[in-house]
């Protein structure tokens, strides 16, 4: 009986160890395809965009000419907007963030916010649009602005930075809450001196994904009206502007009867690339430093 059952055990693990092994391979074999695509595509807009990718293309304005376009005046927009989302983001998103997981009470209204804030993660980005163009556009007056723009994004990206900004202050041990209770500390200083320096990384790590979200929208800012015109460089967050992505779009579409167009879409989507690249690369360095200290 003994051996009967030894066998059988012996058995299930040894289909076990097979089972793992195959999903093992499987999944390599999905995160390898899945490289391989991206590579292709990268090769693809990094073929498309030699001899196109220069210094006089990054340094100049928009043309009607394929040969002297180029992305001055939508990079210039493209930080002007960026300058506009991540502050308005991160004050009201971490601040939002403290007051629920640090202040608010486990009550019916909080399980209310929490919930909307949930839901609002998964509204298609147009609706946002729709609602920065009534309330900002419209309501406001502020017209395709890029304080309207900025606005909207942040609105967009606002879920994402309150549910990773509250899981990293979840995150923080209790003890050291009550360990500068003990000290005599207030709330307010447990949560300014203990509690943000220690969920710091976290924070950082959803404020850059959100950010790198924003920066990559289209939908949002084309419902705004933000056009893609032979426009002035911005000045200041009240004039007209247009971004990366938005020139990609009206790049790509007009590649139909102008097929140049294809290869400053392809280069302005190098650039894209790199400035998201960087600002990964940043968030990951500020991070491990602040995961050292603390």
């Amino acid at each position: 009986m003994r051996l009967i059952d030894y066998q059988v055990i012996h058995k299930r693990i040894r289909n076990r160890i097979i089972i793992n092994k195959v999903m093992k391979t499987v999944f390599l074999f999905y995160t390898l395809f899945s490289l391989f695509v991206l590579g292709i595509l990268i090769l693809q807009v990094l073929g498309d965009s030699i001899g196109w990718l220069d210094w006089q293309f990054l340094t100049s304005k928009l043309s009607l000419s394929a040969e002297k376009a180029g992305i001055k005046g939508v990079i210039v927009g493209t930080v002007w907007l960026m300058a506009v989302v991540a502050p308005a983001t991160m004050i009201l998103g971490v601040g939002t963030a403290i007051y629920l997981e640090e202040y608010a009470n486990h009550s019916k209204f909080q399980s209310f916010i929490q919930t909307n804030i949930s839901n609002l993660a998964g509204v298609p980005s147009v609706i946002f649009g729709l609602l920065g163009l009534t309330v900002f556009g419209r309501m406001f007056d502020l017209g395709s602005s890029i304080l309207a723009g900025g606005l909207t994004l942040s609105l967009l990206v606002l879920p994402i930075v309150v549910v990773s900004s509250q899981e990293a202050i979840r995150a923080v041990p209790q003890y050291l809450r009550e360990a500068s209770y003990g000290m005599g500390a207030t709330k307010w200083q447990t949560t300014k001196n203990v509690v943000l320096p220690t969920a710091l990384p976290g924070i950082l790590t959803g404020v850059i994904l959100a950010l790198s979200r924003a920066i990559g929208e289209t939908a949002p800012l084309i419902v705004l009206g933000i056009p893609a015109l032979l426009m002035p460089i911005p000045d200041h967050i009240m004039d007209d502007f247009t971004t990366l992505p938005i020139q990609i779009y009206y790049w790509t579409v007009d590649s139909v009867l102008t097929k140049e167009y294809a290869n400053l879409a392809a280069a302005t989507i190098v650039v894209l690339l790199f400035v998201l690249f960087l600002m990964n690369s940043i968030a990951i360095f500020i991070r491990n430093k602040f995961q050292k200290r603390y």
